[in-house]
């Protein structure tokens, strides 16, 4: 998804920038920093960023604002946490601006909206299956991973399109015959890239999730 400007009024850019700065601010504040010690654990983060932002270039759309891509919020969501995947989602889309993919006016709106929604999904969806579900590898993968990649991506869709319909820009029954159908195509992909990523990092690289535990979930499994 990516809002160009001037397809929302103005005013509602100004509100997103409001609420942008909102959340921003203790996610950088509340960051666990000390991650990011060792630079194995940066390079990764930059090269995750690096990634999605070539990924982001592969896009299709017939609706403006509503194109679709690999998005990968709860791929970062779960390898860095939710603070550090909404400072990667500002960054890719700095990198979308200065590659004229994005207008600097949307900026918040777009990551509220493509950044913010599915990685509070995604971290919540992790915080049940963590608390009131097995420690289980098989149940971390596909419930946070396969399930979650998903869900997220049907919220981030459902608020996207909820703020072009509010916005005028497009009328329910107009999604609802040209655009909704084509979700399910959207959501397979999505969870089955992140399952997989996620599934070859916990085996091979396991510190590169910081939400995976050996201990909890392979230790005498």
């Amino acid at each position: 998804m990516n809002y160009p400007y001037g397809l929302l009024p103005e005013s509602w850019h100004w509100i997103a920038a409001l609420l942008y700065g909102l959340v921003l601010i203790p996610a950088v504040l509340t960051a666990p920093w000390q991650r990011f010690q060792r630079p194995e654990r940066v390079h990764v983060f930059l090269g995750g960023c690096v990634a999605l932002l070539f990924m982001w270039q592969i896009t299709t759309t017939e609706f403006p604002g509503l194109n679709y891509h690999y998005i990968g919020a709860t791929l970062l969501t779960l390898m860095f946490g939710w603070q550090f995947a909404l400072l990667a989602f500002s960054l890719i889309f700095l990198g979308m601006m200065f590659n004229g993919n994005s207008d600097w006016q949307s900026l918040p709106m777009n990551i509220l909206v493509m950044g913010l929604v599915p990685i509070l999904v995604s971290q919540l969806i992790y915080r049940i299956v963590d608390t009131k579900l097995p420690n289980h590898f098989f149940v971390y993968v596909f419930l946070n991973a396969f399930f979650g990649a998903g869900i997220a991506l049907m919220a981030m869709i459902a608020v996207a399109s909820g703020i072009l319909i509010l916005g005028d820009v497009y009328s329910f029954s107009q999604l609802a015959s040209d655009y909704y159908p084509f979700i399910p195509l959207m959501v397979f992909p999505e969870g089955f890239i992140t399952g997989m990523l996620i599934t070859i990092m916990v085996a091979m690289t396991p510190n590169w999730v910081c939400t995976f535990d050996d201990l909890r979930y392979l230790n005498g499994k």
